[in-house]
């Protein structure tokens, strides 16, 4: 077998880029607190929204108004954090002020950020004790435990955000075929490195911790540390591809967690 390729750029499909005038027409922001605004770009998730939230973002942070300290993204959401001391003193609220300046950015074009994911290819042990929960996903799905591996790492899953805890991926779409939903009882331990999925995503857990995802597999990579700058292997919008490997390939590759 040849190693999976860390962070290698790979030929892919290319996705389709965010549309200005579409954005436009659904964003809508509103304050969270006072500072903060939250740029709603969709209400599902999917790979239109993840375009849209990301060239915002990409926009924002190119020019940020006055005050604008943070620009975080998430699903279907962009997080404007702002520091009300540095906006302009006269005139509107620092809210406003910094409303009317995003409502100017976003009637620019959109930058292109569609081209700019890596293909990432990351090694998944699946089944047995590193994926307990594929024998019921496949029961769930009327497949073979087989198919749903090959549904499962037969194409790249878009990395949507990190969340949950620091440095957990969430990707997806999905091939629908495996369309489930979290586990009815969640596992008070999941190990570290484990591949779950439910709800159209497929995520992997960076810590040891309680969870309700159905696991299906492990890699042997440690996807965050803390000591390295950017402490994330892995950036938003990479192509996310899983290459089923064999246990004794998974003891071979893996590696130290602190």
């Amino acid at each position: 077998m040849n190693r999976p390729v860390d962070a290698a750029t790979l030929e892919h499909d290319a996705a389709p880029a965010a549309d200005s005038a579409s954005t436009r027409a659904r964003a809508s922001i509103e304050p969270v607190g006072d500072r903060c605004l939250l740029i709603r770009l969709g209400d599902t998730v999917d790979l239109a929204t993840h375009y849209a939230v990301q060239a915002v973002t990409a926009l924002i942070n190119a020019c940020p108004p006055i005050g604008v300290v943070e620009v975080v993204p998430a699903f279907t959401t962009v997080a404007v954090h702002y520091q009300p001391s540095l906006c302009p003193r006269e005139g509107d609220l620092p809210s406003v002020y910094l409303t009317r300046q995003i409502e100017a950015l976003l009637r620019q074009d959109l930058p292109d950020v569609a081209s700019e994911g890596r293909v990432v290819e990351i090694p998944a042990c699946y089944g047995g004790e590193y994926g307990p929960d594929l024998e019921d996903v496949a029961r769930q799905c009327g497949l073979a435990p087989e198919e749903v591996v090959a549904l499962h790492s037969g194409s790249p899953l878009t990395l949507y955000a990190f969340f949950f805890s620091p440095g957990n991926p969430f990707a997806g779409p999905l091939d629908p075929r495996l369309n489930v939903k979290r586990r009815s009882s969640p596992r008070t331990r999941v190990e570290a490195g484990s591949v779950a999925i439910a709800n159209g995503l497929s995520s992997i857990y960076q810590s040891t911790s309680p969870g309700g995802w159905n696991v299906i597999a492990r890699t042997p990579w440690n996807l965050f540390q803390v000591d390295r700058q950017p402490p994330t292997r892995l950036r938003l919008g990479d192509q996310l591809r899983f290459t089923p490997i064999t246990p004794d390939e998974f003891r071979d590759l893996l590696e130290p967690r602190p």
